[in-house]
This record gives C-alpha cells, structure tokens and sequence, in this order.
C-alpha cells in the first residue's frame, strides 16, 4: 500500500477525523481556522487509501489544491475527476460532491472554505461501497 511519505509531507499530519463523515481514515490539520473577517478558513486533509468523505455541499463553496497522491472528486449525478497533485478543484456553492483516495493510494489536499452564516459544510450521507468502486472516470 502506498501512504503518504512523511518526511515529504508539507504540512503535519494533524488529527484523525471523525468517522461520522469519512469511511475509512482521514487526518486533519487546521492552517487557518477562521480569516480575521470570519469568512473562510484552510486545512490539511490526508485520506489514506480508499478513505473518502461523506456527499456533501458548502453554502458558500470550497476549492481543493492536489498536494499528494491521487484521488477523486465527484458531484452528484455526474461523472467523477481523477484528481493528482497539482490540480485544483473549485467547488461552487450549494453543488453536493465528495472527494477522497483512490483504492490503492493516498491522497491529499489543502482546502480552502468559505463560511457563512449557515456554517462551512452540510454532512450528508455516505458514499457507499457500490457507489465509490463502481466510479466512471472522466
């Protein structure tokens, strides 16, 4: 299995995310957690292999910036994005998506949300099994 090297890494790891929004493990570590104006905040996110976050959708969007590994990122109803380091994902408002590790590998990013006075994020359901190994591939 291929996990992130952490000596390569560019941030540390930070702190093991809860299950009630990832299948398998994910590490968070915060960078900014809330701007001077209280409008978005930026973290860390490594998902080991086969990890992934629940569907969900931010009120004011997010923009992901590959840093490690390959992933994907999928919106709802359509096809999903291979994802490798150098790519960024900007993710309008309102769109429900999820983003993770590919199966054999791990994956990260940096994400950069906005918050509003709804909050950052809304938790929906899992991606299940059938859903993530079944992906078509843009």
């Amino acid at each position: 299995m291929n996990t992130q090297n952490d000596q390569n890494a560019i941030f540390s790891k930070g702190e093991k995310v809860s299950a009630d929004y990832f299948t398998g493990t994910a590490w968070l570590k915060i960078l900014v957690p809330k701007d001077e104006t209280g409008t978005y905040a930026v973290g860390n996110v490594v998902f080991e292999p086969g990890c992934r976050n629940n569907w969900h959708k931010h009120p004011a969007g997010q923009i992901l910036l590959i840093t490690d590994g390959k992933g994907y990122y999928q919106e709802k109803g359509k096809t999903a994005r291979a994802l490798a380091k150098g790519d960024v994902v900007v993710i309008p408002s309102h769109v429900e998506h999820w983003h993770g590790a590919r199966p054999e590998g791990s994956f990260t990013h940096v994400v950069i949300t906005n918050i509003t006075a709804q909050g950052a994020v809304e938790w929906l359901a899992p991606v299940t099994d059938e859903e993530y190994y079944n992906l078509k591939i843009e």
